[in-house]
């Protein structure tokens, strides 16, 4: 007998398909507030506290990259609600200590993907710093120095733009290799590769749809930066949840990876 893997199908969604995602998150997240919330609080006070203690280290550029680079780590940290979307779908319970410690991403094909990423930020935070360098021969050590650099200069005008062009484009990959895979892993039955490849081709299947749920990501996570990380409080969990729906709709059910077994006379006689 010969077992065949093939890669789970792909669905064709409408343009407006991420609105409707964020009302079923939204819905979603007030089925279970109480966890779901207190989860974006800790993660909230997380990302303050990192935040925080580089600016009083006088790193502006630093506070400025790890905030926008937080666009790459995101969709991994977001086990929790992709694990609370999965417990509300199966009609079970939602606790913090179920979305806080998730089983399911406690596997080897997760911490592939957490390793990916990571390098792809690396690689991100290095451009940068090129790009940084090019641009001014001074060290901005407070965050209105560098601002006033940035808006206020020739100089700084093309390091925004140069900067913006190709921190976008690195950062559209890193979304195209996760924003499927991520939630996908739950499901122990799938790698890293077939959930990757899933991600992608869900991307390329879905250009219209795919680069808008990319923009609505990217505007929300700059508004919680924004903010001072308050409104990661309740974006968190609902973009989490928001996304798991998204992953829910564009891979079809009943094509989730599997072994069809085919008789050996009829694969040798092929």
């Amino acid at each position: 007998m010969e077992a065949v893997y093939r890669l789970p199908a792909v669905n064709s969604v409408s343009v407006g398909a991420p609105f409707r995602w964020l009302a079923q998150g939204w819905a979603d997240m007030w089925r279970a507030p109480g966890p779901l919330l207190l989860h974006g609080l800790v993660i909230a006070l997380i990302s303050f506290a990192i935040t925080y203690g580089i600016y009083v280290t006088s790193a502006a550029f630093w506070v400025l990259s790890l905030t926008f680079g937080f666009v790459f780590v995101a969709p991994v940290l977001a086990m929790g609600p992709y694990e609370a979307g999965r417990i509300i779908d199966q009609g079970g319970k939602v606790t913090l200590g179920r979305i806080t410690f998730v089983r399911g991403a406690l596997r080897t094909d997760v911490a592939y993907l957490g390793l990916a990423l990571l390098l792809i930020y690396f690689f991100w935070g290095r451009i940068a710093q090129v790009v940084y360098g090019l641009s001014t021969w001074r060290l901005y050590h407070t965050a209105p120095e560098f601002i006033d650099f940035a808006l206020g200069t020739p100089e700084g005008h093309k390091m925004m733009i140069v900067g913006t062009i190709v921190g976008l484009s690195i950062a559209f990959l890193a979304y195209a290799m996760v924003v499927v895979s991520a939630p996908m892993l739950l499901d122990p039955r799938q790698s890293v590769f077939s959930a990757t490849a899933t991600s992608v081709r869900s991307v390329t299947a879905n250009p219209g749809p795919m680069v808008l749920w990319a923009v609505i990501l990217l505007v929300a996570l700059n508004l919680v930066a924004a903010s001072g990380f308050v409104l990661m409080i309740v974006a968190f969990p609902w973009l989490g949840l928001a996304s798991w729906r998204a992953y829910r709709e564009l891979v079809a059910d009943d094509a989730v990876a599997e072994a069809a077994v085919r008789p050996a006379a009829a694969a040798s006689g092929a």
